[in-house]
């Protein structure tokens, strides 16, 4: 089972969750910048945190010491429509988040093996450890782009391994990816899971349970001790 490391916070609807979000982010970005006098904060692209990216761009903060990166991607280009990165511009960085720093993970190399280093350099200038990550699940029991069934994923999940980005071929998902390995993403001072919807829900009590994280990626968050990991749900 979880550790006390994992607290739970359960809303009755996405837009109640998505003001009270957006307003513990700010509150965390806002302390960051007030003890180093910048911030970073780490996203997951699809259709769940919309709302959320919605609400946090119109809360009132020193953008301009914030920076803003992506824990995955599609190897698109970055003006495709399945681009996490136009997502964040479009959905994110836009009213007040202008003023914040984007660094994506997308670059010129033809695939995420050969970009995979790439990104990560690029991430060099995003202060780190990073304030809040904020993650996403699948029913598949994803996260970020660490799929059950990758080849990439027993490489990703390494506890030995150094912070950095991985290639992704995932077998169902589309799109070859770039996705922040497990020791990245534990380069935090705060995890935010944030999943929707009564499906995911399941999943997640199935992931709160001891079991393999190649069976459940997720787990490998929710069971590990040095970070603590807040999970925001809403039916």
């Amino acid at each position: 089972m979880p550790t006390r490391w994992v607290h739970e916070h359960r809303f009755p609807d996405a837009t109640a969750l998505a003001h009270a979000l957006a307003g513990e982010i700010r509150v965390d970005l806002e302390e960051a910048i007030g003890v180093r006098n910048s911030a970073s904060l780490v996203v997951s692209g699809g259709r769940t945190p919309l709302k959320l990216f919605q609400q946090l761009r119109t809360e009132k903060l020193a953008w301009s010491k914030v920076w803003i990166t992506l824990a995955d991607e599609r190897w698109v280009e970055t003006n495709a429509e399945s681009s996490n990165e136009r997502m964040m511009r479009e959905q994110l960085a836009a009213d007040l988040a202008a003023e914040a720093h984007f660094v994506g993970l997308k670059n010129p190399a033809p695939t995420p093996e050969a970009g995979a280093d790439w990104s990560w350099r690029a991430l060099s200038r995003v202060p780190r450890p990073f304030d809040v990550v904020l993650l996403g699940m699948g029913e598949d029991g994803h996260t970020a782009s660490l799929f059950p069934g990758s080849l990439a994923l027993a490489k990703a999940l390494d506890p030995a391994a150094a912070p950095g980005c991985v290639a992704v071929n995932a077998l169902k998902a589309p799109h070859a990816r770039v996705s922040l390995n497990l020791a990245a993403l534990l380069d935090a001072r705060r995890i935010i899971l944030h999943i929707e919807g009564e499906s995911k829900w399941q999943v997640y009590q199935r992931a709160r349970m001891p079991g393999s994280a190649a069976e459940l990626p997720v787990r490998a968050i929710l069971h590990q001790k040095e970070v603590p990991v807040d999970v925001y749900w809403a039916p």
